[in-house]
């Protein structure tokens, strides 16, 4: 008799069973309406479900998810639920799970823009999004110090690595800092200077900020619905470092450039991505529906998402290779910290937009909470809203 060999001992995991398209539905839409608390969240939702309660994935084959999506740009936890409908759903599988882990979020942050952004909201509608919004600045800088520990051990132990992700760290801030839009050519640029470094006699990286500069313009020419899928687009496909370096990718471009919305707007839109469940690029529908009312944020939400489904039903059996390229590792060492780097300079401009000095003291207070008592976002920014609520009804000047 034959004894066939545990796994675990070979170190070969068994193809994961085929799963139902209904319940893949029926746990992805669970996670979706109950995702709150941003990546972590979900990633600790995800592995409980695949890994721990229904084994439908191996501890492995979930780890490998995580790394494999973590060198993809967009929002990196759609992602791993998308990977992770993929392997036990097939292609229909990813489009049903990853569309039920979207919707709830997206069907909330749209509700909730109807609301703050009105013609006349409630005066309590309007201290509360000065609130929240006030909070924003100090959850920018946590999401950025909240990453940068991992990023920085994986520059490695040398002096000259060490000294460039310094370096792509601080153009990335600048970057966010003074030329938000422009900020994913300086992301392709770090990147490419780290495959150069790490490969001298290697040629230069390919020219996609030559093919990516031209596009910026003229989407900045023609505005209007072609404007606002752009600005989605770079959302979904060209962010790299997690959901929050988008904020200086869309702020100069929502208020300044197409002035789709007020800086006060602006922030609410972010607090909105942060209280709603589900990813936190949900906020650029908030910014697709002050642009062009309820359709505005249904195509802004497609085109950012668009790319995630691509990335995954596309690369999901080159996974491996993708992991053991040295060239997207290298890339992703430059690009990465210049994210983070743009994450916490986006607290400069977003301070900037506050309209009165009572939300500074909320940025304050939101500082507090986050970093010395250790509270979480959702919470934060909840209780910012309920301190502008008091202060509106108080008689606090509120934005307009």
């Amino acid at each position: 008799m034959t004894d066939n060999p545990d796994p675990s001992e070979t170190g070969v995991s068994p193809p994961p069973p085929s799963i139902g398209t209904a319940t893949i539905a029926r746990q992805w839409g669970r996670i979706g309406i109950l995702g709150f608390g941003g990546p972590p969240t979900h990633v600790a939702m995800l592995r409980q479900l695949c890994v721990t309660d229904r084994r439908w994935l191996s501890a492995s084959e979930f780890e490998d998810g995580i790394a494999a999506t973590n060198l993809l740009p967009g929002p990196a936890s759609t992602q791993l639920a998308i990977f992770c409908a993929w392997r036990l759903g097939g292609t229909v599988g990813a489009l049903v799970g990853g569309a039920c882990f979207i919707v709830p979020g997206l069907a909330a942050i749209l509700v909730l823009s109807t609301l703050f952004f009105a013609a006349h909201p409630p005066l309590w509608v309007i201290g509360a999004a000065a609130g929240a919004g006030g909070a924003v600045p100090a959850v920018a800088v946590h999401a950025s110090a909240g990453l940068l520990p991992a990023s920085w051990h994986r520059s490695g132990p040398t002096r000259p690595a060490r000294v460039r992700w310094v370096a792509y760290a601080l153009a990335g801030a600048a970057a966010a800092a003074t030329v938000g839009p422009w900020l994913v050519l300086v992301l392709l640029l770090c990147g490419g200077v780290e495959i150069a470094a790490r490969a001298p006699g290697a040629p230069p990286a390919p020219g996609r900020s030559g093919v990516v500069a031209p596009l910026l313009g003229a989407t900045t020419a023609v505005g209007g619905v072609g404007a606002l899928a752009w600005v989605a687009l770079k959302v979904g496909a060209l962010s790299y470092g997690g959901g929050f370096v988008i904020i200086p990718m869309m702020q100069h471009d929502a208020v300044h450039t197409y002035h789709w919305m007020t800086a006060s707007q602006f922030l609410d839109a972010v607090a909105l991505g942060q209280i709603t469940p589900g990813p936190v690029v949900q906020t650029v529908a908030a910014v697709g529906y002050a642009a062009a009312g309820l359709g505005g944020g249904l195509l802004a939400a497609a085109v950012a998402f668009a790319p995630s489904f691509v990335f995954v039903l596309a690369g999901g059996p080159h996974f491996d290779q993708l992991r053991a390229s040295r060239r997207i590792q290298a890339f992703l060492g430059g690009a990465g910290p210049a994210s983070l780097g743009a994450i916490a300079g986006s607290a400069l401009p977003l301070a900037l937009a506050l309209a009165h000095w009572w939300q500074l003291g909320v940025t304050g207070l939101a500082a507090a909470g986050l970093f010395v008592l250790r509270r979480g976002v959702v919470e934060v920014l909840v209780g910012a809203g309920i301190l502008g609520v008091v202060a509106a009804l108080a008689g606090a000047p509120v934005p307009h």
